[in-house]
């Protein structure tokens, strides 16, 4: 039987994985909805603006079958949320407007 105290930690661990989550999707919007270019993007722009879209999403999955397979559920959220600031700041940084 798993103590309550770390059914709570794990909970709102993965609570504050998915607000980071929110943030990083509502922050990756902002790289699709900025003005279109007159010349198609470079590779890298397009690159950064799947990895903004995209990536934050993988990285939630990713971290919930990695909590699944293993059972270690609140390092998994810890990395999620790590790996999602990680994609944010590679997407922005391959796509900057």
């Amino acid at each position: 039987m798993v103590h309550p105290a770390v059914v709570l930690t794990v909970v709102l661990a993965w609570l504050a994985v998915l607000a980071v989550l929110a943030a990083a999707v509502s922050f990756g919007q902002t790289a699709r909805t900025a003005p279109q270019p007159r010349r198609p993007r470079p590779r890298p722009a397009r690159v950064g603006l799947f990895v903004s879209l995209s990536g934050p999403w993988l990285v939630v999955l990713s971290a919930a079958a990695t909590g699944a397979l293993t059972g270690a559920w609140l390092a998994a959220a810890a990395l999620g949320g790590c790996g999602i600031a990680l994609v944010a700041v590679v997407g922005v940084t391959l796509h900057p407007y």
